[in-house]
């Protein structure tokens, strides 16, 4: 009987709720060509719960995640039909802001997870962004920028922090967690984002690493140098002797210890989750542009060899090393997208997320009716309310799902005219991931609104597949990524149907509600 060889990806997602981190598995059996979705493979609880200890806190608990982990994967294998021994490699795509740290010697946590939600260091961001320290820095390096012209200077010269990055909050554990600070003081304290983490625990100790595209989304990497930004950690009182060797992308890691799945399993691939999906959707040249939409929303640009920095909402990013081959990314993000459309079914808006199209369609407009997301594009108020604005008597369910649905599509529009005058570089066609990916209002209404085609994946989950690509290539099942490329699957084709200026007063009246929104 043949051999079948198996990746099993795990992707921890950012994109499925905001009070959730789910796990989900894809078994990619090979030479079958035969993709099994986690959900149908497995019964066990797919989702860790977060915990809030405190007001804007937001924790995980490592051992539930660590348990929940080995359990999916365990069931997910004995599922599939599958053994242990037939499990050729391991590729692991996590979500990147979520961090933990430990001591080194015992391997025991200084605390829980702390999420990319959690607002502990809001007080600590708003301090640093009113110092006078950091409109130093900023005439610095605009003046180290006017006289080199390297980009590298770019980005500190508009540095602004916020509670989404994870320095920030790092920096605050030092300063309020004792135990922390003492193992540091005696290189005993281990920082790592989930990827780090789940490596150590799966090799008992004996991997401590992550790569270059988890560490490059930290905001403690820089990605023109490639190392751990030395002046940042200074600045932010962060001990330097924490971090993480930076490995490849797509490289051997070492094996999972036998102990853990009866067999050790060579864990092939490590990788971000927007990276990773960049890398599933076979974008990889330069041009390529990936929407990801999902818990927030992610455009990410390939800007091949080249690192742009630029002023406003897109951050440069490494999206993947292989061997000498290093890509590089422009991302931007919007905040809330699916948490607003599970709040909407949480009220009872609807009862079915996939008729919320249907409605949407169901109706010519939204009757003037405008919804304003929490956090807006740049996500610099954390305190910033979600409201509707142009409630009237004759507005109805349909009215308000509608009023949701279009404001994904607007900040879709504004997201994507911010790169089309920021990122010199002719932008191909649009790939669009991820669970909100599936509504067809948004997609053909994003379409309109930007005069672009946008393609959908016949799997949503490309950050496991890319997991599963990168992992193939390591171990050597594909050679190149020409293979790659025969994979993919185009489920849906959105092209452009209406003019844009059809949208204009709706959107300007969304953009006035959004105007007098910051501050409520």
């Amino acid at each position: 009987m043949q051999k079948y060889r198996t990746w099993l990806l795990r992707y921890l997602g950012g994109e499925v709720k905001q009070s959730f981190l789910g796990f989900l598995f894809h078994v990619l059996l090979l030479p079958r060509d035969l993709y099994l979705c986690p959900r149908d493979l497995c019964d066990c609880p797919c989702e860790v719960e977060s915990l809030s200890p405190r007001p804007g806190w937001v924790e995980l608990d490592p051992e539930v995640l660590w348990n929940q982990f080995t359990g999916v994967v365990k069931e997910a294998v004995q599922s599939a039909g599958l053994h242990m021994r037939q499990i050729a490699g391991l590729g692991i795509s996590t979500q990147r802001g979520t961090f933990i740290t430990w001591h080194k010697r015992t391997g025991k946590p200084f605390h829980n997870f702390i999420s990319w939600q959690d607002l502990r260091s809001t007080d600590l961001v708003n301090s640093w962004n009113k110092s006078l320290l950091l409109k130093v820095i900023h005439a610095i390096f605009t003046v180290l920028h006017f006289l080199t012209g390297n980009d590298r200077y770019l980005a500190p010269s508009f540095l602004t922090f916020s509670t989404h990055q994870t320095s920030m909050k790092l920096s605050w554990v030092f300063k309020n967690i004792h135990e922390a600070e003492e193992a540091a003081k005696k290189n005993n304290c281990c920082f790592g984002t989930v990827d780090t983490w789940l490596l150590y625990r799966l090799t008992k100790g004996s991997v401590y690493a992550t790569d270059y595209s988890n560490a490059s989304s930290t905001g403690i990497f820089e990605p023109f140098t490639k190392c751990w930004n030395p002046t940042l950690c200074n600045l932010l009182s962060i001990p330097m002797s924490i971090y993480p060797p930076v490995k490849d992308t797509s490289f051997n890691f070492g094996s999972s210890d036998s102990e853990i799945f009866g067999v050790p399993i060579p864990i092939m691939a490590v990788v971000a989750d927007q990276q990773s999906a960049m890398f599933g959707e076979c974008c990889f040249h330069p041009g390529d542009v990936k929407l990801t939409m999902g818990t927030g929303g992610f455009w990410n640009v390939n800007t091949g060899e080249h690192l742009f920095a630029s002023r406003g909402s897109l951050y440069p990013l490494i999206g993947w090393k292989i061997g000498e081959e290093v890509v590089y990314l422009t991302e931007g993000s919007i905040s809330d997208i699916g948490t607003a459309i599970k709040w909407a079914l949480d009220i009872e808006l609807f009862t079915d997320v996939n008729k919320t199209a249907e409605m949407a369609q169901s109706i010519s407009d939204s009757q003037g009716v405008c919804f304003i997301p929490g956090l807006q594009v740049s996500g610099d108020d954390p305190y910033l309310c979600a409201s509707f604005t142009g409630l009237k008597p004759s507005t109805n369910r349909s009215h308000l799902v509608r009023a949701i649905l279009e404001s994904v599509a607007f900040r879709n529009k504004l997201l994507y005219d911010i790169i089309v005058r920021k990122v010199h570089i002719p932008l191909q066609t649009i790939r669009a991931d991820g669970g909100v990916s599936n509504n067809s209002f948004i997609m053909q209404m994003t379409s309109d609104l930007i005069n672009k085609k946008i393609e959908k994946p016949a799997n949503v989950d490309m950050s496991s597949l890319g997991a599963a690509f990168l992992a193939g290539l390591a171990s050597g099942f594909w050679t190149d990524k020409k293979q790659l490329k025969k994979l993919r699957q185009v489920e849906a084709v959105f092209e452009p149907q209406k003019d844009s200026e059809e949208y204009r007063s709706a959107m300007d009246a969304w953009l006035q509600a959004m105007k007098h929104s910051p501050h409520w």
